[in-house]
This record gives C-alpha cells, sequence and structure tokens, in this order.
C-alpha cells in the first residue's frame, strides 16, 4: 500500500467520523429539548396543550450540561473533520479528483437541517433565557408599555413577564423596531401564555433560518463542493442549530434579511429595503450593508436608492419606536462580555492604571483591531490564488481573488465578531451567513474554533436553575476562554498577514546551462 493511498483512507475514516459527530451533536440539541425545563431549558407557562411540546423529564442539571458539552464539542470537531475533506476544486457527482468517497451531498445536509430546524421550533427553546425576554417586550407593547423604557420588573404579577429570568428583569429591549414588531405580533396571539408566544416565536425564527439555507443552496448550486460547504457553515451546522434555533435568538431574523439583500442586489430597491429591514432587528447588521455600498461605489444612481430605500426604512422604523429606542443600544455598545478578549485589555488597563472602565479606549481598540483584521482579509482576498499553491484546507485563499458585496461583508462581519467588546456566541452567525456565500479559506476553520470556544465560555447562557457546583463554568472557564479568543485573533491576523504577502520567485541564474 502506498503512502498516499494510507492517506486517502485515513482522511476517509477522518471524514466518516466528521460526519457522524456532526449528527451526533444535532440529536443532542433535539434531545436536550425534548426533555423539557432543566438547567439549559427555561420553564414555559401556560396550557399544556398548547405547543412547544416536552416530555417533563426534568434532568439534573449535571447531565443536561454535560450534553450540551459534549454536543458543542462534536459539532465543532465534526465541522472541522468535514470542512477540510471538501476539495478546493469544483467536483462534479460523476466522480471529479479530489472528491472524497464518504462526503456527504449538499441536498441531503440541507433537506435533514431544515427538519431540524422544523423539529426545535417544537420544542422549548435552550441553552439561554434570552426568549423570555422576546415574549416580556411583545407583552409590553400589547399591554401599552414602551419596552425600550420598560423591564419586565415594571409589570408584576403578568404570567409573561414573571417569566424573565434574572438579570435581566429590569433590562428593556435593545433590539430594533422590526424585531419588536415581530414580538408585539407573537404575543398578541399567545396572549397570557408564555408557551404560545414562545412558540409563535420560534416559528418565525425557525421559518427565517430554513428561508437562509436555501436562499444559500441556491446561490451556491453550481458547484458541488462550494454547495456542500455552504450547507455545512449554515444550514446543517449543529453549532448554529444549537444558538440560532434551539437558543431563539432574535440575530436569525437579521440575518435572513441581510442574506436576502446581498443575493438581491441586482435590483436595488428591493436590496435596500431588505437591508434596512436587518438593521432594524439589529443595529450591527448594518456592517452588511457596506458590501453593496463598495461595489456600487461607481454607480452612484444605484447606490442611491439602495440607500436610499435602507435609511427610509430604518428611519420610519425608529420614528414609530421612539427615540428611546436608541438609548438601550448605545448603552450596551460599550459593554464588555466576560469572554471577551478586552476583558483581559480592561483587567491589564486597571492594574497599571488604576480603577476604571476604560469603556473609551476599549471602543478606540476595538475599532482599530476590526479595521486590522477586516484589512488583513480584504487585502488577501484582492491578491487572489497562488498559482500552484491551492494545496490543503489552511492553503486556500479569503474570497478567491474576486473582491465583490460578499467577499466585503464577510470579511467585516468576521472582522466584526472577532474584535468586538461585547460578544456573545449567536452573534457569530452574522459572520456564518457571510462567509457560506464566499469561497473556502480557512477563515472557516476560524470561523468554527471562535464559535466553539464561545460556546464553551456560555454553557449555558443563564443563570436561573443552575447546579451551585458548577458555578465554576461561570467564573473560571468564561474568563478563560478570553485568552483562547486572544489566540485565535492573532494567529488569523499573522495567517491573512502571511498569506497576501507578495510571492518569492528565485530568481534566473545568468550563468549559461551547461
Amino acid at each position: 500500500m502506498t503512502p498516499e493511498t494510507r492517506q486517502g483512507r485515513a482522511r476517509d475514516r477522518l471524514t466518516k467520523v466528521g460526519v457522524a459527530a456532526v449528527g451526533a451533536s444535532v440529536v443532542v440539541t433535539v434531545v436536550i429539548g425534548l426533555l423539557g425545563p432543566s438547567a439549559m431549558v427555561p420553564g414555559l407557562g401556560g396550557p399544556g396543550w398548547q405547543p412547544p411540546y416536552w416530555l417533563d423529564a426534568r434532568p439534573d442539571g449535571h447531565l443536561v450540561i454535560a450534553l450540551a458539552a459534549a454536543g458543542l464539542v462534536l459539532g465543532g470537531f465534526g465541522l472541522l473533520a468535514v470542512l477540510s475533506a471538501i476539495p478546493a476544486a469544483p467536483a462534479s457527482s460523476g466522480g471529479a479528483v479530489g472528491w472524497r468517497p464518504w462526503l456527504p451531498r449538499a441536498r441531503a445536509l440541507v433537506v435533514l437541517g431544515c427538519l431540524a430546524a422544523g423539529v426545535l421550533a417544537f420544542l422549548p427553546p435552550s441553552g439561554s433565557g434570552d426568549h423570555l425576554n422576546y415574549a416580556a417586550y411583545g407583552r409590553m407593547v400589547t399591554l401599552g408599555l414602551d419596552p425600550y423604557t420598560h423591564g419586565a420588573a415594571d409589570l408584576p404579577g403578568d404570567p409573561v413577564a414573571d417569566a424573565v429570568e434574572a438579570p435581566w428583569r429590569e433590562e428593556p429591549s435593545v433590539y430594533g423596531p422590526v424585531a419588536t414588531a415581530v414580538q408585539a405580533a407573537a404575543s398578541w396571539v399567545g396572549g397570557d401564555s408564555t408557551r404560545l408566544t414562545i412558540f409563535v416565536l420560534a416559528l418565525v425564527n425557525a421559518a427565517a433560518f430554513i428561508a437562509t439555507g436555501l436562499l444559500i443552496d441556491r446561490f451556491t448550486r453550481h458547484d458541488p463542493a462550494r454547495r456542500l460547504r455552504a450547507a455545512l457553515l449554515w444550514t446543517a451546522n449543529p453549532l448554529l442549530l444549537y444558538h440560532l434555533v434551539a437558543g431563539m435568538h432574535a440575530d436569525t431574523l437579521a440575518i435572513a434579511c441581510m442574506v436576502a439583500a446581498l443575493l438581491a442586489r441586482g435590483r436595488p430597491l428591493g436590496s435596500g429595503l431588505l437591508l434596512g429591514l436587518g438593521v432594524a432587528v439589529k443595529l450591527n447588521a448594518g456592517l452588511v450593508a457596506l458590501g453593496p455600498a463598495w461595489e456600487l461605489r461607481r454607480r452612484p444612481a444605484r447606490l442611491a436608492v439602495m440607500a436610499g430605500a435602507a435609511v427610509a426604512v430604518v428611519v420610519v422604523g425608529y420614528a414609530v419606536a421612539g427615540p428611546e429606542a436608541l438609548a438601550p443600544v448605545s448603552r450596551t455598545s460599550k459593554s464588555v462580555s466576560w469572554a471577551s478578549l478586552w476583558k483581559l485589555v480592561q483587567g491589564w488597563l486597571q492594574g497599571a492604571l488604576g480603577s476604571g472602565a476604560y469603556r473609551g479606549e476599549i471602543q478606540v481598540g476595538s475599532l482599530l483591531l476590526l479595521a486590522l483584521v477586516a484589512w488583513s482579509l480584504l487585502r488577501m482576498a484582492a491578491r487572489g490564488p497562488v498559482p500552484g499553491g491551492a494545496g490543503g484546507f489552511l492553503a486556500r485563499p479569503f474570497g478567491g481573488g474576486e473582491v465583490d458585496a460578499t467577499v466585503v461583508a464577510a470579511a467585516l462581519t468576521v472582522a466584526y465578531v472577532f474584535a468586538t467588546p461585547y460578544v456573545l456566541p449567536w452573534y457569530d452567525g452574522l459572520a456564518f451567513g457571510m462567509l457560506a456565500l464566499v469561497g473556502a479559506s480557512a477563515v472557516d476553520g476560524f470561523a468554527v474554533a471562535h464559535l466553539l470556544a464561545l460556546s464553551l465560555a456560555y454553557l449555558p447562557a443563564r443563570v436561573d436553575g443552575q447546579p451551585e457546583d458548577l458555578a465554576w463554568l461561570g467564573e473560571v472557564v468564561r474568563p478563560r476562554m478570553a485568552w483562547v479568543l486572544l489566540a485565535l485573533t492573532c494567529v488569523l491576523v499573522v495567517w491573512a498577514w502571511r498569506a497576501a504577502a507578495p510571492v518569492r520567485t528565485p530568481r534566473a541564474s545568468a550563468a549559461p546551462p551547461r
């Protein structure tokens, strides 16, 4: 047996194990929700016949947290294993060179991912308690209160508002007017039932996730290898199913709008309206708008139509919501999350210069880091692939040499999640939605590692109902993950900078050939 044959068989075995790990991770996420209220799953009040449904097994907190940790690790490992096995060059189903026998078909992954999202919509959300806040904000709108100036504590005795967990009971909404409108519509349907309100929100969320996956699949259908990679990065991504679908975070709706806007940018008016809707869900999604803006920089008329439509949607939305809708966003934008690398910087500044939050300095530093990461990626994308250097997974250049709107959006969103002072695992979903639209590169691996580290840092992302002897997960593991994120960011910048360096070719000898 030749060394090449042995290496090929080893790769096939690793790919097979990776596919199994991805599937097992999705099953674990479904099981956690199916078991019912636990340390991972907040309870939902309402009639038992109403969806979502669960077994009410009341599992031990240690068990479900261990299951979640195992599912996350399996999902991260599986993604890295299968992504690294996808050939860089297009491969046909007829057995083109480089296609591995154990690579799954993209269509199968898309179908299974959509089915998993549909099943999770009928199970109680898990991983965090943010969905309870969504229900309370919608409840406030239906009762005539402003969710941008009130918190759940301002509705004592209300069955929906009382379900909100600490430490968020006094916090007003930080979401845009479109997100608030969806929450209000769900509350209007659900009424006094937290259970039914959450189910309506879960249906909207799952529909947005599935629609995004189908759009990405259609966009990449011309290339089987690229289509498979896109399915792994989004629709069948076990880490995104865990956070965006099972966790039911509002980011899913913003990402759906932004992906649709990028794919519809041939129609400036429609694309602008979609961009405005995405920004009116979450402001940070506005980074994506810089992609089509850059692409249309030499076509001012089309750029004006797109920008005007987007701005009009945002202005109208916030005009209806009132100026108070911007105050909570500006306050949270100055926060520093515990797993962020900027928490380390804040500690160093406090040790060297004395007590203080140093939020202004951290904001300036994060903007500089964002610019550095984005510039490094775009510099590499503009350079294009190295002749004869297709090589392995780590040798693939970002963007493939074509700097269009999707590449700019992907570079900016990846830079954002690596550089922002306030980062949570589900924020990474925006970067994955953009990466699925561009060519494969080592950035895929960095993004998976970043999301996995954050996921383990916030396991689970809630305070209520946690076993007391597992407090070290938040007190020890979460701050330590900041070092992992710092290392990942440094390696990403160094790799991008070196990959974009000019190729040095040996100078031809002046001596005549023998």
